[in-house]
């Protein structure tokens, strides 16, 4: 019996409509990896995708497989000007097929032509996966830091790379 493959997602912008499924995603992804501080301040972008990312430069993006977000990835600006990729979340399910470089490949796309040239990340060291899309897609660690009781690293990517 030959195995079935994992259709490529459809990616699109985000929609009011998907609030709660992005907010299952997320929970889901990150209790996965053990990296889930439960409801917070912390997740309250996630309550205003649409002002915090839609209407100020930034973009947030949805992957469907058969009618399910499976994946869900962000372009943010700071408070300095500076744009992150964040709220990268591949249904535990769906990893390690692709759907995770296929959303980044995008997000890069989409800060391109917003003009942005350097891009930076975030992950806890427990996530070796993430950090392996990270850097094959030539992020580089800038450092480390404490998000909550989680070590984490900061990558950073420069335009080209």
């Amino acid at each position: 019996m030959t195995p079935t493959k994992t259709p490529t997602p459809t990616l699109r912008r985000y929609e009011p409509a998907d609030r709660e499924a992005v907010r299952n995603l997320h929970d889901e992804a990150l209790r996965d990896v053990g990296a889930h501080l439960e409801d917070g301040e912390w997740d309250g972008d996630l309550d205003a995708i649409e002002s915090v990312y839609l209407q100020a430069g930034g973009e947030f993006l949805v992957g469907i497989v058969e009618r399910e977000i499976v994946a869900m990835g962000a372009l943010r600006l700071d408070s300095d000007g500076r744009a992150w990729i964040t709220r990268m979340r591949v249904s535990p399910r769906f990893q390690g097929r692709g759907i995770g470089q296929t959303l980044l490949d995008a997000l890069h796309r989409r800060a391109a032509e917003l003009g942005y040239d350097t891009l930076h990340l975030d992950t806890t060291v427990g996530q070796v996966a993430a950090q392996r899309l990270y850097e094959k897609n030539g992020y580089t660690e800038t450092g480390r830091g404490r998000i909550g009781p989680f070590e984490c690293l900061y990558y950073e990517r420069k335009s080209g790379a």
